[in-house]
């Protein structure tokens, strides 16, 4: 391959955005230059206290700059760590031809970290400068000014459309394969997909002109085999793609389930109601979601004590709960079951940031609107599992709710098409909405 020049050589300024992110971006641009606004240093600074993910990204992104920084001119062209890799500098916010505070009519940070780009672009006319930000606004205006904008692309799914589902329909299937998996309750007959190769976990509605089947490929012993229609807590799957979902979370071998799916197709109530169905099996639950209003408000908005502020975030989680406890009457022993498990701290419904740090043994734990976290959280989430520990994550990768993610970006579309066909891993898509005819009306036309 031929040496990249120079005048070949790309520099990408980044935008706060991306650094909480990730910290390490600044390491992801192969052999480009890239360029970080002394504008984020200041931003990056109001971000270093606090336990949430932004603020470890902040932290680990200084220290990173820290390490590379020493003992050099922050102003000037350094290396970056590796032999392939580029040049980094802090650009200040010089004033060029075209001022982005006066072309907007207000000072903010944003248009300084726009003034700092476009100061590198009239200094380096012979390079292509590109401001990259996980905010689409920024983009926008860099876009607006004449320059060049991207958005951050490491650890992007490039098309959502072909994500793993999890579940697949096959035809065509001979009648004998699906009498060997009712006869015996598997088959290791060889070539049933015919060519194709069965995917770890993943669950097949096999059907011939006669019969058809539920079906998982156990790809440990190499063979497909039956699933049944399985009650969890007096809720009943109304649909083979909530059928393959429990019988994911009831399976003890595996330990990580992702179950994606728009809202009403029932991913918290079966998550919730397996749990409680395995409750003996596993010393807590945990029930956790990431607090995101959807008026971007803070929580701070709200009066009361924390309990109080939190407490509306969690009522969905409390919903489906209800939901669950309303299918037996209070005498029964289900019922005491679970207000018992509430009252012990058996059962926990919390927010996400409130077990941070925390390592997970003997734990039922299930995340909820898991679209809204990155993949760096995802991750954290999944390194704090101990022993027997089995971690659900549910969510709906088409409805963000955060201003910096997408359906490519975040977190559990990251998962899902990681760790697909992993023994340990099963995902299904829901797609059937099973609320009511009205939610389904508004998914369908609205």
């Amino acid at each position: 391959m031929a040496k990249t020049t120079t005048k070949d050589k790309k520099i990408f300024v980044l935008d706060t955005s991306v650094i909480l992110y990730a910290h390490d971006s600044i390491l992801n641009f192969a052999e480009h230059d890239v360029g970080i606004p002394i504008t984020v240093l200041e931003e990056l600074d109001t971000f270093k206290k606090g336990n949430d993910t932004k603020n470890f990204e902040a932290r680990e992104f200084t220290r990173l700059l820290d390490k590379l920084a020493a003992g050099k001119l922050l102003q000037e062209w350094n290396p970056l760590n590796g032999k392939s890799k580029g040049n980094f500098k802090v650009l200040m916010d010089m004033e060029n031809s075209v001022d982005a505070h006066k072309v907007f009519g207000e000072r903010k940070n944003d248009h300084s970290i726009l003034n700092a780009a476009l100061t590198l672009k009239q200094k380096e006319k012979k390079r292509q400068v590109i401001l990259v930000s996980k905010d689409i606004n920024l983009r926008l205006k860099a876009k607006s000014l004449d320059l060049q904008a991207e958005d951050y692309e490491t650890g992007k799914i490039k098309n959502v459309s072909t994500l793993h589902t999890g579940k697949y329909e096959v035809d065509d299937i001979t009648s004998e394969v699906i009498d060997d998996i009712f006869k015996k309750g598997f088959t290791d007959k060889k070539n049933v997909f015919g060519r194709k190769k069965g995917i770890a976990n993943s669950y097949y509605i096999l059907k011939s002109d006669k019969n058809s089947v539920l079906s998982r490929y156990n790809a440990e012993e190499k063979r497909i085999e039956k699933v049944e229609k399985t009650p969890v807590y007096g809720i009943k799957p109304r649909n083979a793609e909530q059928t393959f979902a429990i019988h994911a979370m009831l399976n003890p071998d595996i330990k990580l389930v992702s179950i994606n799916g728009v809202a009403g197709t029932g991913k918290t109530l079966i998550a919730l109601a397996s749990a409680l169905e395995q409750r003996r099996n596993f010393k807590q639950i945990y029930l956790a979601r990431p607090i995101v209003p959807l008026s971007n408000k803070d929580i701070g908005y709200l009066p009361g004590d924390i309990k109080s502020k939190l407490n509306p975030y969690m009522e969905p989680l409390w919903d489906n709960l209800k939901l669950i406890q309303s299918q037996f009457k209070e005498s029964d022993k289900e019922f005491k079951a679970i207000t018992d498990m509430v009252n012990q701290e058996k059962l926990l419904i919390t927010p996400l940031a409130y077990i941070r740090g925390r390592s997970f043994s003997n734990i039922f734990f299930i995340v909820d609107e898991a679209q809204n976290l990155t993949p760096h959280e995802i991750k954290t989430i999944i390194t704090r599992a101990g022993e027997n520990c089995k971690i659900v994550f549910t969510g709906d990768i088409h409805q963000i709710d955060t201003p910096y993610l997408d359906s490519q970006s975040n977190g559990l579309s990251y998962l899902i098409d990681r760790i697909q066909d992993h023994p340990m891993y099963a995902h299904v898509t829901l797609e059937k909405g099973e609320r009511s005819e009205l939610a389904n009306l508004a998914n369908e036309l609205l």
